[in-house]
């Protein structure tokens, strides 16, 4: 018998007083479902997932929650009014006795209950929200941007929570590996209409590219029709006396079709330009060091960055990120050691707190009272790049309407505030491009556009991000911030990063420290003579790849078996046989990987 949905929209309309968000929407949330809720910025998402919480009431249309099913909704900006402590607001709707569920995704999500919500950063809060509905456990959760101001530790704690919990999910993140982790369906919201693939998002960027290339293609054709039948309009009077009204009236129905089409949105102009060309040698750090309260935050490291070098910062939340690129580009002093820029530096800052937007003031303000942007003697012209320019065809470039010129800047979204930090940032030319935590809001097609862009850029790169696909995308070196003042530098992106730690030769110990990341990069490492491996381990080191495929497919497939929300109930044996096979596996697989890794550096010296 099949199981009711656990919440069912239909023929849902919505607007806000202008063009509609949504008409005559449908959507159906099954148990067991785990969706990527996909959109552009502006699109409805956020929207879209309130009126699924019932928080926004639609002008038409119903929503339907089956009985007994509770929806859980982590919003980007709780209200925590009437709390004393984010661990208050977090387990309030708990019953008594299971506060140590709140307890138990603090240390997770690395916030600290016992806070002041009075004193609470953004991030402090929506951590607290995101632990509340963790620990309420709801039939139904629906996360909005769960992963802004985590750091890549908190991101994988919650990965994991995910994957075993029984309760469906609706989830909204740019962070492509944590969607592709999690995600076995997709909705793409797309100029009011929502799409269906029951697949997870990885592939998303295919299917939307077909989805496109199909739409063009229909246009196209809808066009020559049109073309045709207007043709035949003007030129059949003189063939005959009487037109043939019905066809008349069909050519005004196509063209009534073609113009209820909705053309895509573009993407935001994002473009970089170099300014005079930096020296070789960007910045050397000579022994430098920092502490704060007697607690240190970075100790003794050296780097060389040179031109070119694209370096990403990663580590937990408190690590000292931030610091120490203060310290790199000389807006900070260390306590010890010294840093030294190279010649010719211009550097441009994007910080993850949108300082550099005055939030009361308008968009419009915004960029023409940007004394780096601003014309002398105009009030409606910015400078961009050496170039005045209107400043509703800049911001027009990165895909704000004319009428939110004159909105204040505290009404824009997440992304949007992005959006219009990327627009200052790229009027300036530079050769040092400093982006702390750029990733944040911006949707799947403006991070592409940002990854192409600092690729094709001429300067260097410093980055922090916790968006692991981002730095991999992006990052030629990465420095991580291992603890106790410990800074490291690895050859290549977060993936290679795991990779050369796993792979260290005492576990928990990181190589020493590179010198810089042009070194990291291009270091050759003194090798030992390779041993000659006997026929019998020559023949297991050809082997264990497959074997490792195989286990990897087994634990795939038992993984998916597992998911079933309604297995452990259904058929207890087969869970229990199923959780066995699969710490079996995982053991027999980690023994395989090790074994094979062991093989390969002998034979490879």
């Amino acid at each position: 018998m099949a199981r009711a949905p656990l919440l069912q929209l239909s023929q849902i309309s919505l607007t806000f007083g202008g063009n509609p968000v949504f008409d005559g929407l449908d959507l159906v949330i099954q148990p067991g479902d785990r969706v990527a809720l996909v959109g552009r910025n502006g699109s409805g998402k956020s929207t879209l997932m309130k009126v699924m919480a019932g928080l926004v009431e639609p002008d038409r249309g119903n929503r339907v929650v089956s009985p007994g099913v509770t929806v859980g909704y982590m919003e980007q900006d709780p209200d925590l009014s009437g709390f004393a402590t984010l661990g208050d607001y977090a387990a309030a709707t708990l019953p008594e006795g299971e506060g140590w569920r709140v307890d138990a995704a603090a240390e997770g999500l690395k916030f600290r209950p016992e806070a002041s919500v009075t004193t609470a950063s953004g991030g402090e809060r929506r951590r607290a929200a995101l632990a509340r509905l963790m620990a309420e456990a709801p039939e139904l959760m629906l996360l909005d941007e769960p992963t802004n101001h985590l750091d890549i530790q908190a991101i994988e704690w919650l990965e994991t929570e995910l994957k075993t919990t029984r309760s469906a999910f609706v989830l909204i993140s740019h962070d492509r590996a944590f969607l592709k982790a999690l995600t076995r369906a997709t909705l793409w919201i797309d100029r009011g209409e929502i799409r269906r693939r029951e697949a997870g998002f990885d592939g998303f960027e295919e299917w939307r590219e077909q989805v496109w290339s199909e739409e063009d293609e229909a246009r196209h054709k809808l066009d020559r029709k049109i073309k045709a039948e207007a043709k035949w309009a003007v030129e059949g009077i003189s063939a005959r006396r009487k037109r043939n009204m019905g066809r008349v009236r069909a050519l005004q129905d196509l063209r009534e079709q073609r113009s209820g089409m909705i053309r895509r949105q573009g993407t935001a102009a994002l473009e970089l330009e170099s300014g005079v060309v930096s020296g070789k040698k960007v910045i050397e750090a000579e022994g430098i060091s920092k502490t704060y309260d007697g607690r240190p935050i970075i100790l003794d490291f050296s780097q060389r960055i040179q031109r070119g070098d694209r370096v990403a910062f990663v580590g937990p939340n408190g690590a000292g990120k931030t610091t120490l690129l203060k310290m790199l580009t000389g807006e900070l002093a260390p306590d010890t050691g010294k840093v030294t820029l190279g010649t010719n530096l211009d550097i441009a800052v994007f910080d993850q707190a949108r300082a550099r937007l005055d939030p009361e003031a308008t968009l419009w303000n915004n960029l023409t009272g940007d004394p780096l942007m601003a014309v002398s003697g105009a009030s409606d012209q910015v400078m961009v790049r050496g170039t005045p320019k209107h400043v509703v065809a800049y911001l027009k470039d990165f895909l704000f309407d004319e009428s939110q010129a004159r909105a204040p800047v505290k009404s824009l979204s997440g992304g949007e505030k992005a959006r219009l930090l990327l627009a200052k940032l790229m009027a300036q030319p530079s050769n040092l491009l400093v982006m702390d935590e750029p990733t944040n809001d911006l949707d799947v097609e403006t991070l592409d556009l940002l990854q192409d862009i600092l690729g094709e850029y001429d300067g260097t790169v410093l980055l922090v991000s916790h968006d692991r696909d981002f730095i991999d995308r992006v990052a030629t070196a990465t420095v991580a911030l291992e603890g106790a003042g410990r800074a490291t530098a690895y050859p290549g992106g977060w993936s290679d990063y795991i990779a050369q730690r796993s792979a260290a030769p005492e576990a928990g110990r990181a190589p020493a420290p590179a010198k810089s990341a042009a070194v990291a990069q291009a270091a050759t490492p003194v090798k030992k003579p390779a041993e000659v491996l006997s026929f019998t381990e020559r023949k297991r080191l050809d082997e264990l790849p497959g074997v490792i495929e195989r286990l990897e497919g087994e634990l795939a497939k038992l993984g998916t078996l597992l998911a079933d929300a309604d297995l452990f109930a259904r058929e207890p044996v087969k869970f229990r046989k199923a959780t066995e096979a699969v710490a079996e596996r995982q053991a027999v697989l980690s023994a395989a990987e090790a074994e094979w890794l062991a093989l390969a550096e002998r034979a490879e010296g």
